[in-house]
């Protein structure tokens, strides 16, 4: 797969099945418009994948979109979200961007898919000049579970609520972070539970601050967890969003490595204690129960 940012650096001469839209968690709705797109795939028709960049809070970082779709499409595009395309109009859009750029063929999108200034382009918009520039076009309907849309706005209220379960069900893999391994007060191994302290990429939302079960990948290679996503406000006042993992089993030194830790299931909410007895007393139950968890699956 080539992976650029922004358009101006595409150079592919082949015909191309192009799917557009922020693609945010690449959830169970994402999949059917990227499904759509490889059934067209051929010697000479790529496909494309052209996610805006819109620099909010996001389930998905770019590297993270980057890594699921890899091998699995020919083109991923993170095309930032400028004010140059922002004032584009929508007929523009379709004949500068989608046939002289991309030389579309096929054109997947979803029902609400819209583009250009004032968001003037719509999907009856892209039907009627499909016959002007010879494309076809494929108007996916929408996922839906028990009868909601699948959204990323949907996802990122499960998550704010803790339900893991449902975001894994909406996304159709667990939630997931990346970050680095960061040095902390070490206070988790004075008090006997050694910790990792992981921070997540800026824009990466958390779930709901609290206790979780994890599975943690370190070099490679997955290990159970429990962990805290959170600001620890028991120990510190920095408010700095981390997950506090005490990963079962593993007597490395992770410090400064990049991890990936995918939360299974919500316990409790982060709490601040009034006093380290009290933390420790609520930290040794919370390693009871990511034990019970685990051997239950």
């Amino acid at each position: 797969m080539k992976y650029i940012t922004g358009i101006e650096s595409y150079c592919g001469k082949k015909d191309t099945a192009i799917t557009i839209g922020k693609f945010d968690g690449l959830h169970r709705g994402h999949q059917k418009l990227i499904d759509k797109i490889k059934k067209y795939a051929s010697d000479s028709c790529e496909t494309v994948v052209c996610a805006f960049d819109m620099q909010r809070d996001s389930l998905m970082t770019n590297r993270e979109r980057r890594e699921h779709l890899e091998g699995r499409v020919d083109w991923l595009i993170d095309w930032p979200f400028t004010e140059q395309l922002k004032s584009m109009t929508a007929e523009a859009f379709i004949r500068d961007i989608l046939i002289d750029t991309f030389h579309a063929s096929h054109i997947v999108v979803g029902t609400d898919f819209t583009f250009g200034c004032g968001k003037r382009g719509n999907t009856r918009m892209l039907e009627e000049y499909s016959g002007k520039y010879g494309y076809s076009l494929d108007v996916i309907e929408k996922e839906r579970y028990c009868g909601t849309v699948i959204s990323s706005t949907y996802i990122k209220d499960a998550l704010a609520q803790g339900d893991v379960h449902l975001a894994e069900t909406l996304l159709g893999y667990p939630y997931e972070m990346t970050g680095i391994v960061r040095h902390g007060r070490k206070l988790g191994r004075t008090l006997g539970f050694p910790t990792m302290n992981i921070e997540p990429e800026e824009k990466k939302i958390l779930p709901r601050f609290g206790v979780y079960a994890c599975r943690i990948k370190i070099d490679g290679q997955w290990y159970h967890a429990v962990g805290n996503a959170g600001i620890k406000p028991t120990v510190t006042d920095e408010h700095r969003r981390l997950l506090e993992v005490f990963v079962y089993g593993y007597e490395g030194d992770a410090y400064g490595k990049e991890v990936t830790a995918q939360f299974c299931d919500f316990e409790r909410p982060e709490t601040k204690f009034g006093s380290l007895d009290e933390l420790k007393s609520h930290v040794m139950n919370d390693m009871e129960y990511g034990e019970r968890y685990f051997r239950g699956r």
